[in-house]
C-alpha cells in the first residue's frame, strides 16, 4: 500500500506545472515534464557544506513527499537542532524554503535557496541577520552494514594523566586534576586526534546544576549530556538523546553533581545509548549531522569530541571499543 502511495504522489508531482502544456503546443510537452520530474530527485537526505567567508560548515538537510503533491522536510542548520520545515517550494529545478531563527540572532526567517546539479546541489542560505552564504550539497550515504561488526580490544582515550591524544578545537581551557578530566569553565571543544568508524563506547562522567554538554560520534552526532529534570517527558534535546533526531525512551539521569554512564554503540547509522545502565534508544537509526557536527562527510570516519562550549563538564573514564 505504502508503494502505491508514493507512485501515486510522484505521479502527482510530475503531473505539476503540466496543464499548461496540454493547451501549448506538443513539443513544448517534454520540456515540462522533465522539469517536473527533477522534482524526486530532490527527495532524500543531503549532506550540505556551507562557505562562510572561506571556512566550511556543516549543515544538512531532508525532503520528503507528504501526500500527494507537497515536498516538506527537516534541516539543520550551521548551528542548533534539526528543524522541520513546513513546505519545500519547487519550480522549474529550483527550490526554496524558509525556517524560523532558532538560536540564531536576528529576527527574519532563515532562506534556504538552491538547484540540482549533475553532482548533486548548490544554492544560497540567507541568515537570521540577511547575510548571505553559498552553499553546496550531495546526497548522503546510507552507511549500511552488510555483516554483524566484529570487535576489537577496548582503548582507553583519556589516561587520567594528561590531554595526550586529544587536541582542542581553540584556545584550551580543559585540565587534568586527580585522574579527572574537566572543562571548568566554558571554552574550546575537545577532539581526539584519532578517528573512528563502527566503535562501542564508554564514558563516566558528571555535570553541576544547570549543566549542559555532549558527546559527539564520528564529530557529527551529538549525544546529550544535560541538567534534564527527572520528571520530565523524553525529549530528543534533553538527557540521552541524539540532539534534535532521537528521544530516550525514558529520563534515567541521577541529576546534577553524580557520576554517570553512557555506553554507547554506534554501527552505521544504527545507535544504541544505554545510560546508567539502562537501554534508553535501541538500535535506531541517525537521519543526519546534528547541530555543532564538525562537517557534513557522513561517509568518512570520525573523532570523539567532547563539547566544552558550555557549562564546566568532567569526565572520568573514556573508553572506545572499535570494529576491525
Amino acid at each position: 500500500m505504502r508503494k502505491n502511495f508514493l507512485a501515486l504522489g510522484i505521479g502527482c508531482l510530475l503531473m505539476t506545472g503540466t496543464a499548461p502544456a496540454l493547451q501549448a503546443s506538443e513539443n513544448s510537452t517534454p520540456v515540462n515534464i522533465h522539469t517536473a520530474a527533477e522534482a524526486k530527485e530532490l527527495i532524500g537526505r543531503w549532506d550540505l557544506t556551507v562557505d562562510v567567508n572561506g571556512k566550511p560548515v556543516p549543515s544538512w538537510l531532508e525532503v520528503k513527499l507528504s501526500g500527494f503533491k507537497t515536498l516538506v522536510g527537516y534541516f539543520v542548520a550551521m548551528s542548533g537542532s534539526a528543524r522541520p520545515v513546513a513546505e519545500v517550494k519547487f519550480d522549474n529545478g529550483k527550490f526554496r524554503f524558509e525556517i524560523p531563527p532558532q538560536w540564531e540572532s536576528g529576527s527574519q526567517n532563515m532562506i534556504i535557496e538552491g538547484e540540482l546539479t549533475t553532482t548533486g546541489m548548490q544554492g544560497s542560505m540567507t541568515d537570521c541577520d540577511g547575510k548571505k552564504y553559498s552553499w553546496k550539497g550531495v546526497k548522503a550515504p546510507y552507511l549500511k552494514r552488510t555483516a554483524a561488526p566484529v570487535w576489537g580490544k577496548p582503548v582507553s582515550l583519556f589516561n587520567g594523566k594528561d590531554l595526550k591524544g586529544w587536541k582542542a578545537s581553540g584556545e584550551n581551557q580543559w585540565v587534568v586534576k586527580n585522574g579527572i578530566l574537566t572543562s571548568p569553565k566554558a571554552g574550546s571543544n575537545l577532539i581526539t586526534e584519532q578517528k573512528f568508524n563502527d566503535f562501542k563506547l564508554h564514558v563516566e562522567f558528571k555535570y553541576g546544576k544547570g549543566g549542559n554538554s555532549g558527546v559527539y560520534l564520528r564529530g557529527r552526532y551529538e549525544t546529550q549530556i544535560e541538567d534534564s529534570k527527572k520528571d520530565a517527558h523524553p525529549n530528543s534535546v534533553l538527557f540521552g538523546g541524539i540532539y534534535g533526531f532521537l528521544t530516550a525512551n525514558e529520563m534515567v539521569t541521577l541529576g546534577p553533581d553524580q557520576w554517570q554512564t553512557y555506553d554507547i554503540t554506534l554501527v552505521g547509522r544504527m545507535v544504541t545509548v544505554v545510560a546508567n545502565g539502562k537501554t534508553i534508544i535501541s538500535n535506531q537509526e541517525i537521519p543526519g549531522i546534528t547541530g555543532g557536527a564538525l562537517d557534513s562527510n557522513e561517509g568518512e570516519p570520525g573523532p570523539i569530541y567532547l563539547q566544552g562550549d558550555h557549562q564546566p563538564i568532567e569526565f572520568r573514564k573514556i573508553v572506545i571499543t572499535p570494529a576491525k
